[in-house]
């Protein structure tokens, strides 16, 4: 049952797409620029720069999870607003930041803020929207994020790369998100949540539960091999092209202009496969694209051909993106939601695992060994959902199967004729 009515869940929804997109701009108008921030101010080494920078995305990986069992059980607009004010204090720490102590503490703070937002804001937009309607909304929030990302980094060029002016103005954009969704969010979802918490099993317990769900682990598995392909790619093609190839650094804006476009003009084109061949086989078709994208690059002699390879791996990513959302929706319920999704949000650890073990297969293997590394990550992603969505679902404690919306599978098989979980 939806906790919201239809009028109050559409402007929720929106209001998380208007959001995200308007996050991914000051982000990317910002954090694109911590590298050069630290070289210039602080001076520290490339290995220093990535060990900071890493550090906040892993911790935000160890610490997500328990965000969507949380908002489970006192609401999503607390912990939402919550981690939006304390992801625009960090951005704004990161700006300020005097020493390379504080602006170490002010990346974590916003790194880990935002770890718990992501999650919680998709199981937010799963409460709010009709099920028919929720892969158009991942959708779209996915193309805004993405639009987002495209655009921040040259607002944050306009502004002023090397001043504290663009962290401040993102810290800014997400105080007025986060007071918009305390005043959009009605508090009635927390209230009910804090009066059913006797009842309910607590955040470890609830988030175990949901880690028992084989089909979860599995997707969580098979997320954690995609991220590692595509949720840093131009980390280690950026590497690749600026050693190995003549005006790599040209060919690779180049590249990032593709992957920009192309999402945007994939994404609804993507959203109508998806629905006409099912959230598993578009997920599998995107790993396979993934496979071909990462081989292409591999042979790939001249710029033409990495431009079409990219072309090719974007499409995958724009099917892979919303088709796991989705899958990982079915397997939930109103009552487990945020714990599925923060669960499977500690699929993020691959954005570690990508560039760190590309890195070590370029130096070791070259470019078209990493670029097979990643190939066999996507085939291996692909194996993975495939398993999870063929696996029961957990069972009760006399062995019944529950699907995902509690009721026992048999029951609901004998009402509909059809799979409770399909």
């Amino acid at each position: 049952m939806r906790p919201f009515g239809d009028k109050t869940g559409q402007a929720i929804v929106l209001l998380l797409i208007a959001g995200s997109g308007m996050v991914a701009i000051a982000r990317g108008m910002s954090l694109t620029f911590l590298a050069i921030r630290l070289q210039g101010d602080f001076g520290l080494s490339p290995a220093w720069i990535g060990v900071l920078i890493g550090t906040g995305p892993l911790l935000g990986a160890a610490i997500s999870p328990f965000a969507g069992t949380i908002s489970d059980r006192i609401g999503r607009r607390v912990v939402l607003v919550t981690a939006l004010l304390f992801a625009g204090l960090g951005l704004v720490g990161l700006g300020l930041a005097q020493s390379v102590a504080a602006f170490a503490l002010a990346h974590v703070v916003s790194s880990v803020s935002a770890a718990v937002y992501e999650p919680v804001s998709r199981a937010l937009m799963s409460d709010a929207a009709p099920e028919r309607l929720r892969l158009r909304m991942f959708s779209w929030r996915y193309l805004v994020i993405n639009a987002g990302w495209a655009v921040g980094p040259m607002i944050g060029l306009a502004i002023g790369a090397n001043s504290p002016l663009p962290f401040v103005i993102a810290g800014m954009v997400h105080f007025v998100f986060a007071a918009a969704i305390f005043a959009v969010v009605p508090a009635a979802l927390a209230e009910r949540a804090g009066q059913a918490a006797p009842q309910q099993a607590p955040g470890l317990r609830r988030l175990g539960a949901a880690l028992r769900d084989r089909r979860l682990l599995f997707y969580v598995g098979g997320g954690t091999l995609l991220m590692a392909v595509y949720g840093q790619w131009s980390v280690t093609l950026s590497q690749y092209l600026t050693t190995n190839v003549d005006d790599g650094m040209k060919i690779f804006a180049w590249l990032v202009t593709t992957n920009a476009a192309v999402v945007v003009l994939a994404t609804a084109p993507a959203r109508l496969v998806i629905e006409k061949i099912g959230p598993l086989r578009a997920m599998v078709l995107g790993c396979l694209l993934f496979l071909g994208g990462e081989l292409g690059f591999a042979v790939s002699t001249n710029a033409a051909m990495l431009i079409g390879f990219m072309v090719l791996f974007t499409i995958g990513e724009v099917l892979v993106v919303p088709a796991e959302y989705v899958l990982v929706d079915r397997i939930s319920n109103d009552g487990n939601r945020g714990a599925y999704f923060g669960a499977h949000s500690l699929s993020s650890v691959g954005n570690f695992i990508g560039p760190l073990f590309g890195g070590l297969a370029l130096g070791a293997f070259g470019g078209q060994g990493m670029f097979m590394l990643f190939a066999m990550l996507a085939a291996g992603s692909a194996v993975l959902f495939a398993i999870g969505h063929a696996a029961p679902p957990p069972a009760t404690s006399d062995g019944a199967a529950i699907d995902a919306t509690g009721e026992i599978a048999g029951e609901a098989l004998h009402r509909s004729h059809r799979p409770a979980f399909a």
